[in-house]
C-alpha cells in the first residue's frame, strides 16, 4: 500500500476535493507542490516518447531523405513537433467541446477564479508543462546547432510562461482556447516543412498555414478584447483574495489597466503579424526569383537549340556517316579528269 500511494503520487493529479452540486457531489481538483513530482514522472515519459518518435519514424525518413545537416535537423525538429501539435489540437479541441466552453463562452470569465479544475483540464495542464520542460534537455540529446539554441530556448520560455501562468493565475479555461488556436496554426506551419523537405517544389501547405495563422491570430484577439475587456470586469467577486484565487480581477475595473493591457496583447499580436508579412514577403521574392531565373535557364537553352538546328541546316545534313547538302549532292568538290 506504501508504494502504490508513492507510485499514485507520481501518476496521478493530487490535491482532489469533493464539490457539492446540484447532482451530488464532483471530485474535481486544485494546485499544488506535488503538483511537481507528478510533472517529473511525465518529462521522463515525454523523453521516452521522443526518443520512439525519432527512432522508428523521423530517422527512417530521414536515410530515405539523404538530407543535410541543416535541413536533417530542422526535419527532426518539425517532426516532433508535428506529432506533439497534432495530439494536442485533437485532446484540447475535446476537453473543450466536453467541458462546454465553446458553446458557452461565458463560461471563460463565469464565476472566476477558477480555482478547481476537472480532472482533464488539470491532467492536459500538467502534460503540456511536462513536454515543454522535457525540450530543454533535448537540445542536449538532439545535438541541436549553437546557432539554432537561442530560438528554441526562446520558443521553450514562452510556452511555459504562458502555460504556467494560465495554471497558477486560475485562467485554464482561457488558456485552453488560446492553446488551441496556437498549436492549429503551429502544426500546419511543421507540417508544411516536413512537405518542403521531401519536395522542395511543393509549397502549397505554406499557403494554407498562412491562411490558418491569419485567422487564429484574429480569433485570438477577439478572444483577448472579449474576456479581458468586457468579462472580467464583470466578475462578482472583485476584491484581491490570494487564498481563493482571485488575484488580479479587481485590476479590470480600472479603465486605465484594462485599457493599458489591451494595448499590450495588440502590440504583441501586432509584432507577430509583422513578422508573418515579412517573412511572406521573403518567401514569395524567393519565388518569383527562382521563377525568373528559370526562365531564363528555359530561355537560353531554346535559343541554343535553334542555333544549333540552324548551323546544321547551313552545314548540310549527316547521313550513313557522310555529310550531304539538301539538295542530296555532296558538298564535296569533284576533281575533274583530266582529257
Amino acid at each position: 500500500q506504501v508504494t502504490a500511494k508513492t507510485a499514485f503520487l507520481f501518476i496521478l493529479p493530487q490535491y482532489n476535493v469533493s464539490v457539492p452540486t446540484a447532482d451530488g457531489e464532483l471530485v474535481q481538483y486544485h494546485y499544488g507542490l506535488k503538483d511537481l513530482v507528478t510533472i517529473l514522472f511525465y518529462i521522463f515519459i515525454a523523453i521516452i516518447l521522443h526518443a520512439v518518435v525519432q527512432e522508428y519514424v523521423l530517422d527512417k525518413i530521414n536515410r530515405r531523405l539523404h538530407l543535410s545537416k541543416v535541413k536533417h535537423s530542422k526535419f527532426n525538429e518539425s517532426g516532433q513537433l508535428v506529432a506533439f501539435h497534432l495530439t494536442s489540437v485533437i485532446w484540447c479541441l475535446y476537453v473543450v467541446v466536453t467541458e462546454g466552453y465553446i458553446s458557452n463562452p461565458r463560461s471563460l470569465w463565469e464565476n472566476y477564479p477558477h480555482v478547481y479544475l476537472p480532472y482533464q483540464v488539470k491532467f492536459f495542464y500538467l502534460c503540456q508543462l511536462a513536454y515543454w520542460l522535457h525540450a530543454l534537455p533535448e537540445l542536449y540529446f538532439q545535438k541541436v546547432r549553437k546557432e539554432e539554441i537561442p530560438r528554441q530556448l526562446r520558443c521553450i520560455a514562452l510556452y511555459l510562461l504562458h502555460i504556467a501562468g494560465a495554471y497558477l493565475l486560475n485562467l485554464t479555461r482561457l488558456g485552453l482556447i488560446l492553446l488551441l488556436l496556437q498549436y492549429l496554426a503551429e502544426f500546419f506551419f511543421h507540417m508544411a516543412r516536413l512537405v518542403y523537405f521531401t519536395d522542395e517544389n511543393n509549397e502549397k501547405l505554406f499557403n494554407v498555414w498562412a491562411v490558418v495563422f491569419v485567422v487564429t491570430r484574429l480569433f485570438t484577439l477577439t478572444l483577448y478584447i472579449l474576456v479581458i475587456g468586457f468579462g472580467l470586469p464583470r466578475v462578482e467577486s472583485q476584491a484581491l483574495d490570494p487564498e481563493r484565487g482571485n488575484f488580479f480581477s479587481f485590476l479590470f475595473n480600472n479603465i486605465l489597466f484594462r485599457m493599458s493591457v489591451l494595448l499590450l496583447v495588440c502590440l504583441f499580436q501586432a509584432s507577430v503579424m509583422w513578422r508573418f508579412i515579412h517573412f511572406q514577403l521573403r518567401r514569395w521574392r524567393e519565388y518569383w526569383n527562382e521563377q525568373s531565373s528559370r526562365k531564363r535557364a528555359a530561355a537560353a537553352t531554346a535559343g541554343t537549340k535553334q542555333q544549333t538546328k540552324l548551323l546544321k541546316r547551313d552545314s548540310g545534313y549527316h547521313e550513313n556517316g557522310v555529310v550531304k547538302a539538301e539538295n542530296g549532292t555532296s558538298p564535296r568538290t569533284k576533281k575533274l579528269k583530266s582529257p
